[in-house]
Protein backbone atom coordinates (compact mmCIF):
# COMPACT_ATOMS: atom_id res chain seq x y z
CA UNK A 1 0.00 0.00 0.00
CA UNK A 2 1.12 3.40 -1.39
CA UNK A 3 2.58 6.35 1.40
CA UNK A 4 1.31 9.49 0.57
CA UNK A 5 4.16 12.32 2.35
CA UNK A 6 2.60 15.75 3.13
CA UNK A 7 4.21 18.91 3.73
CA UNK A 8 5.04 18.84 7.88
CA UNK A 9 4.30 22.02 10.25
CA UNK A 10 8.07 22.70 11.04
CA UNK A 11 7.49 24.99 13.77
CA UNK A 12 3.56 26.35 15.26
CA UNK A 13 3.22 29.38 13.47
CA UNK A 14 4.16 27.83 9.94
CA UNK A 15 1.77 27.39 7.51
CA UNK A 16 3.65 26.35 3.62
CA UNK A 17 7.39 24.99 3.37
CA UNK A 18 9.54 25.32 0.53
CA UNK A 19 10.85 21.91 -1.34
CA UNK A 20 14.98 22.85 -1.75
CA UNK A 21 15.49 19.58 -2.88
CA UNK A 22 14.76 16.08 -2.75
CA UNK A 23 17.42 13.61 -1.41
CA UNK A 24 15.61 10.79 -4.09
CA UNK A 25 14.10 10.41 -7.15
CA UNK A 26 11.31 8.36 -8.96
CA UNK A 27 12.38 5.01 -8.93
CA UNK A 28 14.82 4.81 -6.15
CA UNK A 29 14.49 2.83 -2.78
CA UNK A 30 14.66 4.75 0.59
CA UNK A 31 14.57 3.15 4.16
CA UNK A 32 12.35 4.78 6.86
CA UNK A 33 14.47 7.50 8.67
CA UNK A 34 16.61 8.10 5.76
CA UNK A 35 16.65 11.65 4.67
CA UNK A 36 13.80 12.16 1.97
CA UNK A 37 13.73 15.51 0.95
CA UNK A 38 15.61 19.49 2.48
CA UNK A 39 12.48 21.73 3.38
CA UNK A 40 12.83 25.47 3.92
CA UNK A 41 10.00 27.42 6.10
CA UNK A 42 10.04 30.97 6.99
CA UNK A 43 12.10 30.24 10.38
CA UNK A 44 14.35 27.42 8.90
CA UNK A 45 15.80 25.10 6.74
CA UNK A 46 15.77 20.93 8.10
CA UNK A 47 16.02 17.59 6.74
CA UNK A 48 12.96 15.58 6.79
CA UNK A 49 13.27 12.07 7.09
CA UNK A 50 10.92 9.67 5.22
CA UNK A 51 8.00 7.85 7.13
CA UNK A 52 8.30 4.47 5.17
CA UNK A 53 10.47 1.99 3.67
CA UNK A 54 9.60 1.57 -0.29
CA UNK A 55 10.14 2.86 -3.46
CA UNK A 56 9.60 6.42 -4.79
CA UNK A 57 6.57 6.42 -6.78
CA UNK A 58 5.97 9.84 -7.54
CA UNK A 59 6.93 13.06 -6.57
CA UNK A 60 4.20 15.84 -6.45
CA UNK A 61 6.55 18.89 -5.42
CA UNK A 62 8.96 20.24 -7.24
CA UNK A 63 12.31 22.07 -6.21
CA UNK A 64 12.03 25.59 -5.68
CA UNK A 65 7.95 25.20 -5.14
CA UNK A 66 6.72 26.41 -1.83
CA UNK A 67 3.19 24.48 -1.17
CA UNK A 68 1.13 24.98 1.92
CA UNK A 69 1.39 22.74 4.88
CA UNK A 70 -0.57 19.72 4.64
CA UNK A 71 -0.02 19.24 0.84
CA UNK A 72 1.21 16.26 -0.79
CA UNK A 73 4.73 16.03 -1.48
CA UNK A 74 5.50 12.22 -2.21
CA UNK A 75 4.01 9.45 -2.63
CA UNK A 76 6.16 5.92 -1.59
CA UNK A 77 5.03 2.97 -2.38
CA UNK A 78 5.76 -0.47 -1.78
CA UNK A 79 8.70 -2.86 -3.56
CA UNK A 80 7.76 -3.68 -6.95
CA UNK A 81 5.11 -0.57 -7.31
CA UNK A 82 8.30 1.19 -9.19
CA UNK A 83 7.22 2.92 -12.47
CA UNK A 84 3.84 3.31 -11.98
CA UNK A 85 3.72 7.08 -12.26
CA UNK A 86 5.71 6.83 -15.89
CA UNK A 87 3.52 4.11 -16.98
CA UNK A 88 0.75 6.01 -17.15
CA UNK A 89 -0.98 5.96 -20.65
CA UNK A 90 0.22 8.70 -22.99
CA UNK A 91 -2.94 10.52 -23.34
CA UNK A 92 -2.79 11.50 -19.89
CA UNK A 93 0.51 14.06 -20.67
CA UNK A 94 -2.43 16.37 -22.74
CA UNK A 95 -2.61 19.41 -21.69
CA UNK A 96 -4.63 20.33 -18.68
CA UNK A 97 -7.67 22.25 -20.12
CA UNK A 98 -8.95 25.68 -19.45
CA UNK A 99 -11.17 26.27 -16.85
CA UNK A 100 -13.69 26.68 -19.12
CA UNK A 101 -16.85 24.30 -19.35
CA UNK A 102 -17.55 21.89 -21.63
CA UNK A 103 -19.32 21.62 -24.69
CA UNK A 104 -23.41 21.40 -23.53
CA UNK A 105 -24.63 18.65 -23.03
CA UNK A 106 -28.01 17.11 -24.67
CA UNK A 107 -29.87 17.34 -21.14
CA UNK A 108 -30.97 20.83 -20.12
CA UNK A 109 -29.15 20.34 -17.03
CA UNK A 110 -25.74 22.22 -16.22
CA UNK A 111 -22.19 20.79 -16.80
CA UNK A 112 -20.87 19.03 -13.77
CA UNK A 113 -18.14 21.95 -11.78
CA UNK A 114 -15.85 19.26 -11.57
CA UNK A 115 -15.60 18.41 -15.21
CA UNK A 116 -12.39 20.45 -16.22
CA UNK A 117 -10.46 18.31 -13.59
CA UNK A 118 -10.80 14.77 -13.80
CA UNK A 119 -10.94 13.84 -10.00
CA UNK A 120 -7.70 12.87 -8.10
CA UNK A 121 -7.28 9.91 -10.59
CA UNK A 122 -3.60 8.73 -10.22
CA UNK A 123 -0.20 10.02 -11.34
CA UNK A 124 -2.17 12.29 -14.25
CA UNK A 125 -3.99 14.25 -12.01
CA UNK A 126 -0.61 15.59 -10.39
CA UNK A 127 1.76 15.84 -13.66
CA UNK A 128 0.17 17.17 -16.67
CA UNK A 129 1.03 20.58 -18.17
CA UNK A 130 2.40 19.10 -21.43
CA UNK A 131 5.09 16.97 -22.85
CA UNK A 132 7.40 16.17 -19.92
CA UNK A 133 6.22 18.88 -18.11
CA UNK A 134 5.54 18.32 -14.13
CA UNK A 135 2.82 20.63 -12.13
CA UNK A 136 2.32 19.70 -8.58
CA UNK A 137 -1.52 20.37 -7.25
CA UNK A 138 -1.01 23.60 -6.27
CA UNK A 139 -0.11 25.04 -9.62
CA UNK A 140 -2.81 23.13 -11.18
CA UNK A 141 -4.70 25.04 -9.03
CA UNK A 142 -4.21 28.37 -9.46
CA UNK A 143 -3.53 27.75 -13.26
CA UNK A 144 -7.69 26.63 -13.08
CA UNK A 145 -8.54 29.45 -11.00
CA UNK A 146 -7.02 32.05 -13.55
CA UNK A 147 -7.70 30.76 -16.66
CA UNK A 148 -4.09 29.99 -17.70
CA UNK A 149 -2.32 27.40 -20.08
CA UNK A 150 0.64 26.27 -18.46
CA UNK A 151 2.59 25.71 -21.54
CA UNK A 152 2.46 29.70 -22.00
CA UNK A 153 4.93 29.86 -19.27
CA UNK A 154 8.91 28.79 -19.11
CA UNK A 155 9.64 27.47 -16.00
CA UNK A 156 12.34 27.97 -13.88
CA UNK A 157 12.08 24.97 -11.81
CA UNK A 158 14.17 21.38 -11.70
CA UNK A 159 14.11 20.42 -15.87
CA UNK A 160 11.61 23.33 -16.64
CA UNK A 161 9.01 23.33 -14.50
CA UNK A 162 6.71 25.43 -13.75
CA UNK A 163 6.86 26.16 -10.07
CA UNK A 164 4.00 28.32 -7.94
CA UNK A 165 6.24 31.04 -8.12
CA UNK A 166 6.46 31.51 -11.94
CA UNK A 167 2.72 31.15 -12.56
CA UNK A 168 1.93 34.20 -9.84
CA UNK A 169 4.89 36.00 -11.57
CA UNK A 170 2.74 35.41 -15.00
CA UNK A 171 -0.59 36.58 -13.56
CA UNK A 172 1.38 40.10 -12.28
CA UNK A 173 2.57 40.10 -15.91
CA UNK A 174 -0.50 39.94 -17.37
CA UNK A 175 -2.21 42.38 -14.55
CA UNK A 176 0.52 45.07 -15.60
CA UNK A 177 -0.41 44.71 -19.17
CA UNK A 178 -3.32 47.33 -19.28
CA UNK A 179 -1.37 49.83 -17.44
CA UNK A 180 1.65 49.04 -19.62
CA UNK A 181 -0.38 50.11 -22.65
CA UNK A 182 -3.01 52.78 -22.16
CA UNK A 183 -3.67 52.86 -26.15
CA UNK A 184 -7.43 54.56 -26.75
CA UNK A 185 -7.76 52.47 -29.75
CA UNK A 186 -7.00 49.22 -28.09
CA UNK A 187 -10.25 50.26 -25.73
CA UNK A 188 -13.25 52.36 -27.44
CA UNK A 189 -15.27 51.89 -24.31
CA UNK A 190 -15.05 55.45 -22.12
CA UNK A 191 -14.96 53.27 -19.25
CA UNK A 192 -11.09 52.00 -20.29
CA UNK A 193 -10.04 55.71 -20.68
CA UNK A 194 -10.19 56.08 -17.21
CA UNK A 195 -7.36 56.57 -14.47
CA UNK A 196 -6.29 53.23 -13.61
CA UNK A 197 -7.22 51.18 -10.27
CA UNK A 198 -4.26 50.73 -8.05
CA UNK A 199 -4.53 47.56 -7.55
CA UNK A 200 -2.63 46.52 -9.83
CA UNK A 201 0.11 48.99 -8.91
CA UNK A 202 1.84 46.63 -6.81
CA UNK A 203 2.75 44.00 -9.71
CA UNK A 204 3.73 46.40 -11.94
CA UNK A 205 5.71 47.96 -9.75
CA UNK A 206 7.85 44.47 -9.21
CA UNK A 207 8.19 44.21 -12.61
CA UNK A 208 9.79 47.66 -13.10
CA UNK A 209 12.01 47.75 -9.81
CA UNK A 210 14.90 45.28 -12.05
CA UNK A 211 14.83 47.47 -14.98
CA UNK A 212 14.98 51.04 -12.66
CA UNK A 213 17.79 49.13 -10.62
CA UNK A 214 19.89 48.17 -13.77
CA UNK A 215 19.73 51.65 -15.40
CA UNK A 216 22.11 53.17 -12.66
CA UNK A 217 25.43 52.78 -13.80
CA UNK A 218 27.77 50.88 -11.53
CA UNK A 219 24.83 50.09 -9.04
CA UNK A 220 25.57 46.04 -7.97
CA UNK A 221 22.54 44.07 -8.14
CA UNK A 222 22.05 40.90 -6.19
CA UNK A 223 19.52 38.06 -5.55
CA UNK A 224 18.02 37.75 -2.25
CA UNK A 225 19.04 34.52 -0.42
CA UNK A 226 16.17 32.82 1.62
CA UNK A 227 16.90 34.28 5.11
CA UNK A 228 16.94 37.71 3.35
CA UNK A 229 13.96 37.02 1.97
CA UNK A 230 12.13 35.19 4.93
CA UNK A 231 12.90 38.09 7.37
CA UNK A 232 11.65 40.92 5.03
CA UNK A 233 8.24 39.21 4.68
CA UNK A 234 8.19 37.86 8.54
CA UNK A 235 8.33 41.75 9.26
CA UNK A 236 6.14 43.10 7.20
CA UNK A 237 3.60 40.48 8.38
CA UNK A 238 4.52 41.39 11.53
CA UNK A 239 3.79 45.19 11.16
CA UNK A 240 1.15 44.79 9.68
CA UNK A 241 -0.93 42.60 12.18
CA UNK A 242 0.74 44.27 15.84
CA UNK A 243 -0.32 47.44 16.54
CA UNK A 244 3.25 48.44 17.52
CA UNK A 245 4.25 51.07 20.72
CA UNK A 246 7.56 51.61 21.78
CA UNK A 247 8.15 52.59 25.62
CA UNK A 248 11.58 52.98 27.08
CA UNK A 249 13.13 53.41 30.92
CA UNK A 250 16.47 54.39 32.15
CA UNK A 251 18.93 51.66 34.41
CA UNK A 252 21.26 52.53 37.21
CA UNK A 253 23.46 49.03 36.07
CA UNK A 254 26.03 50.08 38.55
CA UNK A 255 24.91 47.02 41.20
CA UNK A 256 25.19 44.56 38.22
CA UNK A 257 28.29 45.72 37.63
CA UNK A 258 30.36 45.23 40.57
CA UNK A 259 28.95 41.59 40.60
CA UNK A 260 29.90 41.40 36.61
CA UNK A 261 33.36 42.66 37.78
CA UNK A 262 34.14 40.67 40.61
CA UNK A 263 32.83 37.28 39.38
CA UNK A 264 33.73 37.50 35.61
CA UNK A 265 36.98 35.63 35.48
CA UNK A 266 35.54 32.82 37.54
CA UNK A 267 32.89 32.37 35.27
CA UNK A 268 34.59 32.62 32.22
CA UNK A 269 36.87 29.64 33.69
CA UNK A 270 34.02 27.84 34.87
CA UNK A 271 31.88 28.41 31.90
CA UNK A 272 34.07 29.01 28.81
CA UNK A 273 32.19 32.03 28.09
CA UNK A 274 32.06 35.54 28.80
CA UNK A 275 29.58 36.90 31.86
CA UNK A 276 27.82 39.52 29.96
CA UNK A 277 24.64 41.69 30.89
CA UNK A 278 21.92 40.02 28.89
CA UNK A 279 21.26 36.97 31.44
CA UNK A 280 21.38 39.52 34.50
CA UNK A 281 18.28 41.30 32.92
CA UNK A 282 16.93 37.98 31.36
CA UNK A 283 16.47 36.58 35.35
CA UNK A 284 14.86 40.18 36.13
CA UNK A 285 12.41 39.80 33.06
CA UNK A 286 11.28 36.18 34.22
CA UNK A 287 9.98 38.07 37.59
CA UNK A 288 8.34 40.39 35.35
CA UNK A 289 6.56 38.80 32.81
CA UNK A 290 5.43 36.53 36.10
CA UNK A 291 4.08 39.66 37.24
CA UNK A 292 2.57 40.68 34.65
CA UNK A 293 1.46 37.66 32.42
CA UNK A 294 -0.53 39.57 29.96
CA UNK A 295 2.61 40.07 28.45
CA UNK A 296 3.61 36.59 28.01
CA UNK A 297 0.39 35.85 26.02
CA UNK A 298 -0.07 35.67 22.56
CA UNK A 299 -3.05 37.54 20.72
CA UNK A 300 -5.05 36.54 18.05
CA UNK A 301 -7.44 39.05 16.89
CA UNK A 302 -8.99 36.70 14.18
CA UNK A 303 -9.99 34.11 16.70
CA UNK A 304 -11.16 37.05 19.26
CA UNK A 305 -8.68 34.85 21.65
CA UNK A 306 -5.93 35.53 23.97
CA UNK A 307 -3.56 32.54 25.16
CA UNK A 308 -1.88 33.37 28.57
CA UNK A 309 1.03 30.80 29.16
CA UNK A 310 2.19 28.99 31.80
CA UNK A 311 5.48 28.74 31.05
CA UNK A 312 7.96 30.89 29.98
CA UNK A 313 9.74 30.00 26.61
CA UNK A 314 12.19 32.85 26.42
CA UNK A 315 13.18 34.36 22.52
CA UNK A 316 17.07 35.10 21.68
CA UNK A 317 17.26 37.12 18.52
CA UNK A 318 20.55 35.95 17.43
CA UNK A 319 22.75 37.94 14.79
CA UNK A 320 24.40 35.34 12.23
CA UNK A 321 26.99 37.51 11.38
CA UNK A 322 25.34 40.01 9.86
CA UNK A 323 23.77 37.63 7.24
CA UNK A 324 20.57 37.52 9.01
CA UNK A 325 18.66 37.74 12.49
CA UNK A 326 16.86 34.12 14.01
CA UNK A 327 14.61 33.80 16.86
CA UNK A 328 15.87 31.38 19.37
CA UNK A 329 13.93 29.74 22.16
CA UNK A 330 15.06 28.81 25.53
CA UNK A 331 12.45 26.35 26.69
CA UNK A 332 10.71 27.24 30.48
CA UNK A 333 13.45 29.86 31.06
CA UNK A 334 11.06 30.72 33.95
CA UNK A 335 12.60 27.53 36.13
CA UNK A 336 16.37 28.22 34.97
CA UNK A 337 18.69 29.54 37.38
CA UNK A 338 20.49 33.04 35.99
CA UNK A 339 23.47 30.56 35.28
CA UNK A 340 21.22 28.41 33.92
CA UNK A 341 19.88 31.03 31.56
CA UNK A 342 23.47 32.08 30.43
CA UNK A 343 24.33 28.53 29.38
CA UNK A 344 21.02 27.99 27.39
CA UNK A 345 21.20 31.39 25.84
CA UNK A 346 24.93 30.42 24.39
CA UNK A 347 24.05 27.13 23.27
CA UNK A 348 21.63 27.39 21.03
CA UNK A 349 23.25 30.78 19.87
CA UNK A 350 26.46 28.73 18.99
CA UNK A 351 23.86 26.28 17.05
CA UNK A 352 21.97 29.25 15.43
CA UNK A 353 25.56 30.22 13.97
CA UNK A 354 26.19 26.92 13.10
CA UNK A 355 23.59 25.98 11.01
CA UNK A 356 22.63 23.47 13.33
CA UNK A 357 18.78 24.62 14.61
CA UNK A 358 16.40 22.32 14.10
CA UNK A 359 12.41 23.31 14.34
CA UNK A 360 12.14 23.17 18.15
CA UNK A 361 15.01 25.59 18.68
CA UNK A 362 12.79 27.97 17.04
CA UNK A 363 8.98 27.96 17.85
CA UNK A 364 7.31 28.22 20.82
CA UNK A 365 8.22 31.53 22.02
CA UNK A 366 5.94 33.12 24.28
CA UNK A 367 8.26 36.43 25.12
CA UNK A 368 11.35 37.73 22.87
CA UNK A 369 14.21 39.40 24.08
CA UNK A 370 16.82 41.31 21.22
CA UNK A 371 20.49 42.29 22.26
CA UNK A 372 22.38 45.09 19.84
CA UNK A 373 23.61 46.47 22.50
CA UNK A 374 27.08 44.72 22.34
CA UNK A 375 26.80 46.48 18.91
CA UNK A 376 26.65 49.72 20.35
CA UNK A 377 23.17 50.79 20.40
CA UNK A 378 21.10 53.59 22.41
CA UNK A 379 17.55 53.08 22.24
CA UNK A 380 16.15 50.83 19.94
CA UNK A 381 12.33 50.50 18.87
CA UNK A 382 12.38 46.26 17.52
CA UNK A 383 9.48 44.57 15.83
CA UNK A 384 7.68 42.36 17.77
CA UNK A 385 7.95 38.39 16.81
CA UNK A 386 4.38 37.55 16.75
CA UNK A 387 2.03 36.26 17.97
CA UNK A 388 4.20 37.36 20.76
CA UNK A 389 2.42 40.51 22.32
CA UNK A 390 6.20 42.57 23.12
CA UNK A 391 9.92 42.42 22.78
CA UNK A 392 12.44 43.59 25.04
CA UNK A 393 15.79 45.67 23.70
CA UNK A 394 18.77 45.72 25.98
CA UNK A 395 21.04 48.77 24.77
CA UNK A 396 24.38 48.90 25.69
CA UNK A 397 25.39 49.59 29.17
CA UNK A 398 28.15 52.83 29.55
CA UNK A 399 29.16 55.24 32.26
CA UNK A 400 27.56 58.39 32.40
CA UNK A 401 27.52 61.14 34.82
CA UNK A 402 23.90 60.85 37.37
CA UNK A 403 21.78 62.63 40.19
CA UNK A 404 22.47 59.86 42.90
CA UNK A 405 20.73 60.75 46.65
CA UNK A 406 22.65 59.35 49.10
CA UNK A 407 21.73 57.38 52.18
CA UNK A 408 21.41 60.43 54.40
CA UNK A 409 19.42 62.03 51.29
CA UNK A 410 21.48 64.23 49.50
CA UNK A 411 21.79 64.31 46.16
CA UNK A 412 25.00 64.56 43.83
CA UNK A 413 26.85 63.56 40.70
CA UNK A 414 28.51 60.38 40.06
CA UNK A 415 29.63 58.17 37.67
CA UNK A 416 27.69 54.75 36.95
CA UNK A 417 26.50 52.46 34.73
CA UNK A 418 23.86 53.62 32.69
CA UNK A 419 21.42 51.74 29.94
CA UNK A 420 18.18 52.20 28.02
CA UNK A 421 15.78 49.36 28.21
CA UNK A 422 13.29 49.09 25.09
CA UNK A 423 10.07 47.45 24.78
CA UNK A 424 8.30 47.33 21.63
CA UNK A 425 4.38 46.17 22.90
CA UNK A 426 1.23 45.06 20.86
CA UNK A 427 -1.24 47.71 21.74
CA UNK A 428 -4.07 45.36 20.61
CA UNK A 429 -3.12 43.18 23.96
CA UNK A 430 -2.49 46.15 26.80
CA UNK A 431 -2.40 49.57 27.36
CA UNK A 432 0.65 51.92 27.96
CA UNK A 433 -0.09 51.33 31.95
CA UNK A 434 1.08 47.48 31.81
CA UNK A 435 3.54 48.71 29.56
CA UNK A 436 5.96 51.03 32.12
CA UNK A 437 5.13 48.56 35.05
CA UNK A 438 6.24 45.77 33.34
CA UNK A 439 9.17 47.95 32.59
CA UNK A 440 9.67 49.50 35.94
CA UNK A 441 9.18 46.19 37.75
CA UNK A 442 12.99 44.87 35.71
CA UNK A 443 14.44 48.12 36.04
CA UNK A 444 13.89 47.96 40.10
CA UNK A 445 14.87 44.10 39.98
CA UNK A 446 18.29 45.03 38.36
CA UNK A 447 19.25 48.00 40.94
CA UNK A 448 18.52 46.48 43.71
CA UNK A 449 18.66 42.69 43.94
CA UNK A 450 21.16 40.65 45.72
CA UNK A 451 23.17 39.76 42.82
CA UNK A 452 25.69 38.00 44.00
CA UNK A 453 22.89 35.91 45.42
CA UNK A 454 21.73 35.19 41.93
CA UNK A 455 24.77 34.01 40.18
CA UNK A 456 26.08 31.19 42.54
Amino acid sequence: MATIVSMPQLGETVTEGTILRWMKQVGDTIAEDEILVEISTDKVDTEVPSPATGVIQEILAAEGETIAVGSPMVVIGEPGQVGQAAAAPAATAEPDPAPAPEPPAAAPAPAPAPAPDPAPAPAAATEAAGPGQFLSPVVRKLAREHGIDPTQIAGTGKDGRVTRNDLLAFIDGQAAIPEADPSPSAAPAPAVVSPPAPTPATPATRSEAPAIAAARRGDEIRELDRLRARIGANMIKAKQTAAHVWTSVEVDFERVERVRQAHKAQFKADEGFSLTYLPFIARATMDSLREYPVVNSSFYLDELKAVFHHDINLGIAVDLNQAGLVVTTVKNANDLTMRGIARSIREVAERARAGRLDPNDISGSTFTITNPGPFGSFMSAPIINVPNVAILSTDTVTKRPTVVTTADGQDTIAIRHIGYLGLSWDHRAFDGSTAVLFLRRIKDNLESWDWEQQLT
